[in-house]
């Protein structure tokens, strides 16, 4: 009996110090950073200048790893199913971790079970966009022709459950609209498709909007956020532009495996903070339109709760359903 317990004390003991060692001597190899939408979009843009940063910080290859399809789900479930051990993390727009239980009946994880909460990394003003040949300069222009020709007019999204796609929803609802959802597997399709004039409107990130806009390749109508954008300072915000009650913001949101061991989550929250409070960081970000993100831990995970009722509501009013 006393032979037993020295081998289950032993053995508990390795557990207890192999972790500790663990988490001391992380990261000890490349860490990769999967992001659940096609390369070119601004969760790709984001993840790429995070992982070259983050590299620098923890003294290892950050490997960003795009694995899109399913509106970001199997991206996330990827992550969801690895070892917690710190070395594949989860970058993603909101859609994966604060909309899709709302919009997917059959979801095969659990986004609030199944990760750690890492860091808000940025947030990003939504624009709306058309392309040049609309016959609409203004927010109330568009809504005139919509109403003119109920259901002829489409809109773009990255897919169902984006923001981008949500924003569209909560525009149709709020503006009294008949406009037709065409969704796309990631935004770079959906800004491809806009600036060549298959579909006439689109809501999309700054980051992708900035230099269409400033090259001539689309119009820009209005900024989704609750105020103007200091990049495009002459635009209204929707709600400015008489659509009541419009706010719609996407953001960029790192997260972990569940049971990856707290120890090696707070050296990546470390790493992130320290990688978001740099000047030059933050420079970059602004330049491209957008904000760094000052959550992290459980006040991200607070912030994801929120944001999972909220745009669960807009899933719900929007009828919008998967199968």
């Amino acid at each position: 009996m006393r032979s037993r317990l020295t081998v289950l004390v032993a053995f508990l003991a390795s557990l207890l110090w192999g972790g500790a060692a663990s988490a001391d001597s992380y990261p000890d190899r490349p860490i990769h950073i999967v992001v659940p939408f096609p390369a070119g979009g601004s969760n790709d843009v984001v993840a790429r200048f995070l992982g070259m940063r983050l590299s620098e910080v923890v003294g290892q290859s950050v490997i960003v790893d795009n694995r899109a399809g399913a509106g970001g789900n199997i991206g996330a479930e990827f992550v969801a199913r690895s070892a917690p051990d710190g070395y594949t993390l989860l970058l993603t727009a909101p859609g994966p971790l604060a909309v899709n239980q709302s919009l997917y009946p059959h979801l095969t994880f659990d986004p609030a079970a199944d990760f750690a909460p890492v860091a808000l990394v940025a947030s990003v003003q939504i624009v709306l966009t058309v392309n040049p040949i609309v016959k609409a300069k203004s927010v109330a222009e568009l809504v005139a022709l919509a109403k003119a020709s109920p259901g002829t007019l489409n809109f773009g999204s990255s897919g169902y459950g984006s923001t981008n796609h949500l924003a569209g929803e909560l525009f149709k609802s709020l503006a009294d609209i008949n406009i037709v959802h065409v969704p796309y597997r990631g935004a770079a399709p959906a800004m491809n498709d806009l600036v060549g004039g298959q579909i006439p409107i689109l809501f999309d990130n700054m980051p992708a909007v900035r230099p269409q806009a400033l090259a001539g390749s689309l119009r820009a109508l209005a900024v989704a956020g609750h105020v103007r954008s200091p990049l495009f300072p002459e635009l209204p915000t929707m709600e400015e532009a008489g659509v009541a009650g419009f706010e719609a913001t996407s953001w960029f949101g790192l997260v972990a495996p569940a049971k990856t061991p707290p120890a090696v989550v707070k050296k990546l929250t470390d790493a992130v903070k320290e990688v978001l409070s740099d000047p030059d960081t933050v420079h970059k970000l602004s330049d491209v339109g957008a904000e760094p993100g000052s959550l992290f831990g459980e006040e991200f995970g607070t912030f994801l709760h929120t944001e999972t009722e909220k745009w669960g509501k807009v899933v719900r009013d929007s009828g919008t359903v998967m199968q």
